[in-house]
């Protein structure tokens, strides 16, 4: 289950009649519990409670007790001998009319009545397997008003199909925002009286709901209607008291779907939220998560991304401008300064979907002006920061018109905290209609038109929030003269996925450049496009990506352009999650890049472990594999730099399966054992070397042909594959008609084969080798060294290697996709003695025999990192420790360590080559 189901579930329990027997259970089930752990737990076979409750190991214990007694119960539950051995995360007492619980691990409780427990779901969301964080905690009223939204959504949709259709989804999704717009302004006074909108629906629509669109649509209408034309305008008394607060957001038609009563029943529930919590960092996100199909449940990362956010803004510009705070201390000219620079700043997000970036950086600024203006003892004081500096381009036109919304109530809420609620409303409505969030594709836009360095106006290359006309008037930017900073999250898609408008894109950004943008993601066209913003002008820049464009093939291409363009990278972050609130925590593995060509003296590197500790490491240079300390571009050579053995892609069938034969096929083949003998052998790929899959193939020499004609299953065999190499499209494959019985490639040891995997889990400590004896045939899903000397296993399965293909070999998706040319052949390696490789030879032996030593486990199974046999970690451990002591005379700390030193002696090894 997701966060939103979470909620939904919790809030129907607690509409519920309170039922003390039934609830523990209920509880448990709406945090996705299965009936048969239910079952269990009321049999009393994992129920090991000693107060007469329910105690789920590792996870909660609770009792429902008598009335008034709630305090004290949730005491003798943390007091209790069942708790502590049961290793619970929560207690929790509840009596039906008050509910209590306490975090175990950080101290924090919950104490409210029975039916507003549901506002404190986020609380135990670790119930269900998804790992919280206090931001997700403070996400909870965020959550349970999107999944209220979202089940109003889909009520009106079943009641309005036609609503639902690609050329009403617009106004669907503009109806939401009104919505929206309607229950923050009832909660924060915007709207006068406490409550206006959702009471006027109430009170003024019949129950049976047949009028509740023409109420809604009236109170609209005065929304969009001047004070001085209301007479005319012929409101209804009670529409009438609405404010004028247009600014597009009201104009237009004011048709509203038709409302069922389940439906006029959730928005009064809707309603009756407080809107004052809502928060905008992702109050875009949060429209935009209820009106996408593809996003709607899946909200979680919504939720969770101002933390990941603030590592783009922060080292991109706000530590800077709170050490300048720092330092300003209580000095009235430095802060008078800091002040006036801070309000020149320019953000400028060119994907900027809903506006989470640019709504959390004008938060983060004025903060730290309402710091400034308290010390200068001018509290109150009107912000010098206009939202208009706060640019972006959004492909989606929904999305563009609600980042802009998100901003305006972003600048209300900040207003209402540092100037009060009073001077807020003064200034609020009507809302302004110029609109200075750009709709259109970024890849295709001039960026220096819509966020110019210098000069006074843009003239904007959109609609105005929602209605208003393309041709307005150019809007000015305030307090000219600032530093820019361009931020942001792209779409990565990669070049798989990306359709032929989005390849044709980045054709035409790298036009003049390279004729490799088809090897690109597509991210990369934003960070060309950001290079050439910042070669017109005093900028930086700091983006989200996949780690793609910082491994593999992706580096030699789109790196030297940037380089040649002036840019360097002043601060990165290494490989982390960008996680969700989905049950099992998915998310995608990211990095965030920050380039100028402004010559930071220190560059940042922030390093994420794999329990996501972070540490800081600082620096004269970063590289494009986000090393410190060398920028070298590694390069895909055919020959081993450092004269290791040749490694060959195995063997493409090409064959339409007709080669390839599996166990049942061999069983149930004529074949006799002397034949099988001849002219069969093991096949082995990917899945077979790490899964211990069984595969076999026909394998015929030249001199060996006509015999193997003689035989009906071989014979036959080879006769499809002729016809299906005859039949291709494909030249090459077409020329291999006239040898079917052979793949395009017949390598094969004589005596061994080193074997390595294509594919491999980025979850494994190690790759995964192995040795193959005689006879044997690899495919083109794995690499091999045939008749190879031992020593090269020992290379290739250590920490060592696996560091280096991690950087510079790519992944598919996250998994490490190996290559001989970037990887092995690219790997730097000391000149090893005979002795070097008589240790080497030892250790690969004693991780084969470790591994035999567990027969018949897999690959898959003895590697898997929680499940990794000892003795197994141990012989993989000493073969580090020889290989590593062969490089610097002792073990290194960590990988940052490994690849440093990697670096450095690939840059030596080359350098030496080219002299």
């Amino acid at each position: 289950m997701n966060a939103v189901e979470i909620e939904e579930a919790i809030s129907q329990l607690a509409e519920q009649e309170f039922d003390a027997e039934s609830f523990p259970y209920a509880f448990l089930e709406a945090f996705g519990n299965k009936p048969a752990t239910i079952k269990r737990l009321k049999t009393g076979s994992t129920n090991s409670s000693d107060m007469g409750g329910v105690l789920q190991r590792n996870n909660i214990h609770m009792t429902v007790c008598e009335q008034g007694s709630v305090a004290d119960t949730l005491f003798k539950l943390k007091d209790s001998p069942a708790t502590k051995k049961g290793k619970v995360k929560f207690i929790l007492a509840t009596d039906g009319e008050e509910f209590q619980a306490e975090d175990l691990n950080s101290g924090e409780t919950v104490a409210c009545e029975y039916q507003d427990f549901p506002n404190h779901f986020g609380f135990f969301l670790p119930l269900a397997g998804i790992t919280t964080v206090k931001q997700v905690r403070e996400s909870s009223f965020d959550i349970r008003a999107t999944s209220r939204l979202n089940r109003l959504y889909v009520e009106l949709l079943k009641d309005n199909p036609e609503w639902g259709t690609n050329e009403r989804r617009h106004d669907m999704n503009h109806f939401m925002a009104r919505l929206i717009f309607c229950f923050f302004a009832e909660d924060t006074d915007i709207f006068n009286g406490e409550g206006l909108f959702t009471q006027t629906v109430e009170q003024m629509s019949e129950r049976d709901s047949s009028n509740t669109h023409e109420v809604i649509g009236e109170m609209f209408r005065a929304m969009n209607t001047k004070i001085d034309n209301r007479k005319e305008a012929d409101l209804p008394r009670w529409a009438d008291q609405f404010p004028y607060v247009n600014g597009g957001l009201f104009s237009g038609s004011t048709d509203t779907p038709k409302f069922s009563k389940i439906a006029r029943s959730y928005l009064i529930h809707i309603g009756n939220l407080d809107w004052q919590r809502i928060n905008p960092d992702i109050f875009g996100s949060m429209i935009q998560a209820v009106t996408d199909e593809d996003e709607r449940g899946e909200l979680g990362m919504h939720y969770t991304s101002v933390p990941n956010i603030l590592k783009v803004l922060n080292p991109l510009f706000l530590d800077e401008l709170r050490e300048k705070l720092e330092e300003a201390g209580e000095n009235q000219r430095m802060l008078l300064n800091l002040r006036k620079r801070i309000s020149k700043i320019r953000v400028f997000d060119p994907a900027c979907g809903s506006g989470n970036f640019l709504v959390i950086a004008y938060k983060q600024l004025r903060e730290i002006e309402a710091e400034i203006n308290l010390r200068r003892g001018e509290p109150g004081r009107k912000s010098e920061i206009p939202i208009t500096n706060f640019r972006g381009i959004e492909l989606r036109d929904f999305a563009a018109e609600v980042a802009r919304l998100a901003l305006i109530i972003a600048e209300y809420q900040c207003d209402v905290l540092y100037r009060g609620q009073k001077e807020a409303l003064a200034e609020f409505l009507p809302l302004n209609s110029e609109n200075w969030i750009t709709q259109g594709n970024a890849l295709r836009l001039d960026w220096l038109s819509i966020c110019p360095p210098t000069g006074t106006g843009v003239k904007m290359q959109a609609d105005d929030l929602f209605e208003t006309p393309l041709d307005q008037s150019e809007i000015d930017f305030e307090n000219e003269g600032g530093e820019t900073y361009i931020c942001g999250n792209p779409p990565y898609k990669g070049t798989k996925n990306q359709s032929k408008a989005e390849k044709d894109d980045l054709k035409e950004v790298f036009q003049g450049y390279t004729k490799r943008s088809g090897t690109l993601d597509y991210v990369c066209g934003w960070f060309l496009k950001a290079a050439q913003f910042c070669n017109q002008a005093t900028a930086r820049y700091a983006l989200v990506s996949t780690n793609s464009i910082c491994q593999g093939g992706q580096v030699p291409v789109l790196w030297p352009i940037l380089y040649d363009l002036g840019m360097d990278i002043d601060f990165a972050y290494q490989s982390f999650k960008w996680s969700n609130l989905a049950a099992n925590n998915a998310g995608v593995t990211v990095i965030v890049v920050g380039l100028s060509s402004l010559n930071s003296a220190a560059k940042r590197l922030f390093i994420t472990d794999k329990e996501g500790n972070q540490t800081e490491r600082t620096s004269k240079k970063i590289g494009p594999y986000l090393i410190p300390g060398s920028n070298v571009i590694v390069k895909g050579t055919t020959k081993s730099i450092s004269n290791l053995e040749s490694m060959s892609l195995g063997n493409a069938p090409y064959d339409g399966g007709n080669l390839i034969v599996d166990s049942n096929e061999l069983t149930e083949s004529d074949l006799c054992d002397e034949e099988k003998k001849r002219w069969v052998r093991p096949l082995l790929g990917s899945s077979e070397i790490i899964k211990g899959t069984k595969r076999y193939c026909i394998w015929v020499l030249d001199d060996e042909l006509n015999d193997a004609l003689q035989i009906p299953f071989i014979r036959s065999r080879i006769e499809k594959v002729k016809e299906m190499r005859l039949s291709s499209k494909d030249s090459g494959t077409k020329a291999m008609a006239n040898r079917p019985h052979q793949f395009r490639e017949m390598n094969s040891g004589k005596d061994s084969t080193i074997a390595i995997p294509l594919v491999s889990s980025e979850n494994r400590e190690y790759l995964t080798p192995d040795i193959i004896g005689y006879p044997c045939s690899m495919t083109n899903k794995s690499y091999a060294i045939y008749d190879g000397a031992t020593y090269n296993f020992a290379v290739l399965s250590s920490k060592m290697h696996l560091c280096w293909i991690a950087a510079v070999s790519g992944r598919m998706k996250t998994d490490y996709s190996y290559s001989n040319k970037m990887g092995w052949n690219t790997f730097p390696l000391p000149k090893l003695t005979e002795k070097n490789k008589e240790d080497l030879t030892r250790c690969a032996e004693d991780i084969l025999l470790a591994r035999e030593s567990h027969f018949p486990a897999t690959i898959a199974d003895l590697y898997d990192p929680e499940k990794m046999p000892e003795n197994l970690r141990l012989a993989h451990e000493r073969n580090d420790e020889v290989l590593e002591r062969i490089y610097i005379g002792r073990r290194f700390k960590n990988d940052t360590e490994r690849l440093e030193k990697l670096f450095d002696l690939y840059t030596k090894m080359t350098e030496k080559k080219g002299k």
